[in-house]
């Protein structure tokens, strides 16, 4: 309920309303994987994906902030974060701070592993602190984070296994917030450049292991575009939670437009492509929650999702007529907001080439 009547003006503003940040939090929806030790609800990752989808059914810009502070940056510190950097900023995560995930570069989108952000370690054998150098490109949350999750590389020498994982607060010295990107869709959630100069960021600050962050890159994002795909099909349900009341209300030729066979056939194949992707969903989160191999089944959720997303939101406009075309109603921002799905954890080539590397593993 309060969601709802803010997402046109937070649209308009670029920018999610302090009230809504406020509440995500008091609500529990930053903290839902976080042990309860730490303020979290500690539920699992089918829940989170869950929430994904029902808060993307009304405004995927909200939904991605979730997205991307749970299934991304408070995983990473479950799994890989010391007691003392889980003590520290679980509480935080879970109670006031957001997070930001910061891998890509200007020069490294898909190729995330040709990173020049350089983290210079005070010394060879037993550095106190590194010195980040650098610049990240389309970091979600950019502008509200208060943590960022930072891959830099430690040794270009040892090329993508120098790329090391750090925790970095936001304000630390050094470190400056761009001009948010005016962008196609998703408008209420910040994406921007991040610039690092000369940023201290202490030892005990590594994220794991030295040297280990291109692994967690890789793990972290498997999970993750499976929140994605989460966030994809909420958008296709709040589709269809705009355009089936309408087809049931709209008559022509004296006859609803829900009653029409050409109409019924339509929505009809929509909603069961709808159905699979769901399914889909929901395997994927199966196999990855029982420890199963799960990277074939993420990326092809993540895939389809976007397909169908994309299709049902274009085809919404179609069936609405020309109500459709305009803000009115919602379906032309789902339309906008979808796009990117394809895109970013993962354009749709990448993840049809992970497939068939698995695919041809299984075979060889």
């Amino acid at each position: 309920r309060e969601l709802k009547p803010l997402v046109r003006q937070m649209e308009q503003e670029e920018q999610i309303s302090p009230i809504i940040v406020r509440q995500l939090f008091d609500n529990g929806f930053m903290a839902l994987e976080i042990p309860e030790e730490y303020s979290g609800l500690s539920l699992n990752f089918t829940s989170a994906c869950i929430a994904i989808q029902e808060l993307s059914r009304i405004d995927p810009s909200v939904a991605l902030i979730v997205d991307v502070h749970n299934t991304l940056v408070i995983n990473a510190i479950r799994f890989w974060g010391s007691p003392h950097l889980q003590q520290k900023y679980l509480p935080r995560l879970a109670t006031d701070t957001i997070s930001a995930f910061c891998l890509s570069e200007p020069d490294a989108g898909s190729d995330a592993f040709s990173m020049r952000t350089t983290a210079t370690p005070s010394s060879i054998s037993d550095p106190s602190h590194y010195t980040v150098n650098g610049s990240k490109a389309w970091i979600t949350s950019g502008r509200e984070a208060g943590l960022l999750l930072v891959f830099a590389n430690v040794d270009k020498s040892k090329d993508y296994k120098g790329i090391t994982a750090f925790l970095v607060d936001a304000d630390s010295p050094g470190i400056t917030i761009g001009t948010p990107e005016s962008k196609l869709g998703l408008k209420a959630s910040s994406t921007c450049p991040v610039h690092f100069d000369n940023v201290q960021v202490d030892a005990d600050h590594v994220l794991g292991s030295v040297g280990e962050g291109y692994k967690y890159c890789i793990q972290i994002l498997n999970e993750g575009r499976i929140g994605i795909a989460a966030q994809q099909i909420g958008i296709a349900k709040g589709c269809f939670d705009v355009v089936l009341p309408y087809l049931h209300e709209r008559k022509q030729f004296g006859q609803k437009l829900a009653h029409m066979p050409a109409m019924q056939q339509q929505f009809a194949q929509a909603a069961t492509e709808l159905h699979a992707a769901e399914v889909m969903m929901y395997n994927a989160c199966r196999l990855k929650e029982h420890g199963m191999p799960f990277v074939k089944e993420a990326s092809m959720v993540k895939l389809y999702s976007s397909q169908v997303a994309e299709k049902i939101s274009s085809k919404s406009i179609e069936w609405l007529g020309g109500i459709g075309f305009t803000t009115d109603l919602m379906a032309e921002k789902f339309y906008r907001d979808c796009k990117v799905g394809s895109i970013y954890e993962g354009t749709s080539n990448i993840q049809l080439q992970t497939i068939a590397k698995i695919m041809n593993a299984e075979y060889e």
